[in-house]
């Protein structure tokens, strides 16, 4: 059954008018429920479109103000703060994390770079010890376990997604070397200045504009319950452990039964949930590219040219598929392309949601929805890139 097609807000130049019917289609033809799609080529924002509902009842219209949780999209962000700092000098890329954070080097950390944290190189992308449901919002209590656990594997020679970790220790790095909240630091330095709507720890005045993510798999409280169906079992205990843990440790972390609760979109976990705009996350990756919005330097061409060389690259420790790496960007791979370019940097979220540049068409790219489909290769992102870059052809 075709579903109505909801009605599409905001602009769109004539030259895009397929990637908005694209948009559209998502909505007729794919069960999009609520989403918006921003796209800036040259600095100029070309598509800036909204449609459908925040809610899964299809009550309440998404409006052009609406945030929605992005989930991974976080990463690229939480990637350019930290980019933003080393420009600085606040960080530097090659000295050990635990000069800036004395506690982390315990456990065979010692000599552990930022270089390696940021391309998920550090072996840490669960916290061993199980924990209470309601360390979820203990920033620091996480942190403190990160800090003293041994690595998965030997920093540097291997790389595995850090689902959920990457945000508490980059963040970590972050606040430690700003002395402010990673949410406070984010505002100061890239959003505030950049004019994105995009939040980590969200006022509450705010959440009133937030729309729900639907159709997210149920609340996992055991193990037994949901591991055959999440994560099949590999027959390697310690690999088995750690993925459980890195997706469900404490349980809510992935967002999995705590997602549209007030406590989640107050709180700060910057891997996981992020609450922007579509609008707000193009803005951000089209500031990037150029070193920081107007009048603000983000970082300088050499900073910004290694941070998308490949770091990591081939078979991943927690995913055990092929990913690549540059310092915190997710990078264009024949087994994941972003867009169309070989050098299209950025950052998938949860079952859909994409921000990225693609340096070579001068462009940045935000998408977002409130309800996620296929974790790997989602068709109505893929539609949405497809739209597009047939748009840029000449002709």
């Amino acid at each position: 059954m075709i579903a109505p097609t909801p009605a599409i807000e905001g602009h769109c130049d004539a030259r895009f008018a397929p990637l908005r019917e694209m948009f559209a289609a998502n909505f007729r033809e794919l069960d999009e429920v609520g989403a918006g799609l921003c796209v800036e080529i040259a600095g100029v924002r070309v598509a800036d479109l909204w449609g459908g509902h925040r809610d899964a009842e299809r009550t309440r219209p998404w409006r052009e103000d609406t945030l929605v949780n992005a989930f991974s999209i976080g990463k690229g962000v939480v990637a350019m703060l930290a980019l933003a700092l080393i420009e600085r000098g606040d960080l530097a890329l090659d000295v050990p994390v635990a000069r800036y954070w004395p506690e982390f080097g315990a456990a065979g950390k010692q000599a552990l770079t930022v270089r390696t944290l940021l391309a998920h190189g550090a072996g840490l992308p669960a916290v061993r010890e199980r924990m209470p449901d309601q360390a979820l919002y203990d920033w620091n209590r996480i942190c403190a376990a990160l800090a003293g656990q041994a690595p998965y594997w030997e920093p540097g020679t291997a790389h595995g997604y850090h689902v959920n970790t990457y945000g508490f220790l980059v963040g970590e790095l972050i606040r430690r070397a700003t002395q402010t909240g990673v949410g406070e630091a984010l505002a100061r330095i890239l959003t505030g200045p950049a004019g994105a709507d995009y939040h980590w720890g969200l006022a509450p005045s705010d959440h009133a504009r937030v729309a729900d993510v639907v159709r997210m798999p149920a609340a996992i409280w055991t193990e037994e319950s949901r591991w055959p169906i999440a994560f099949p079992p590999t027959g390697d205990d310690e690999h088995d452990r750690m993925v459980w843990h890195a997706y469900f440790n404490p349980s809510g972390i992935s967002g999995m039964g705590t997602v549209n609760t007030p406590e989640w979109r107050s709180a700060v976990i910057p891997s996981t949930n992020g609450h922007g705009t579509a609008r707000s996350v193009a803005t951000l990756y089209a500031a990037f590219v150029r070193g920081g919005p107007p009048g603000v330097a983000w970082v300088g061409d050499l900073l910004r040219r290694e941070a998308v060389t490949i770091h990591a690259d081939g078979e991943d420790r927690v995913t055990r598929r092929a990913s690549r790496f540059g310092l915190g960007f997710q990078l264009a791979a024949p087994s994941r392309p972003i867009g169309a370019s070989p050098r299209a940097f950025g950052h998938f979220g949860y079952g859909g949601s994409l921000g990225f540049a693609d340096p070579d068409a001068d462009l940045a790219f935000g998408y977002v929805t409130n309800r996620p489909g296929e974790r790997w290769h989602n068709p109505r992102t893929e539609r949405l890139l497809d739209a597009l870059y047939r748009c840029l052809q000449p002709g």
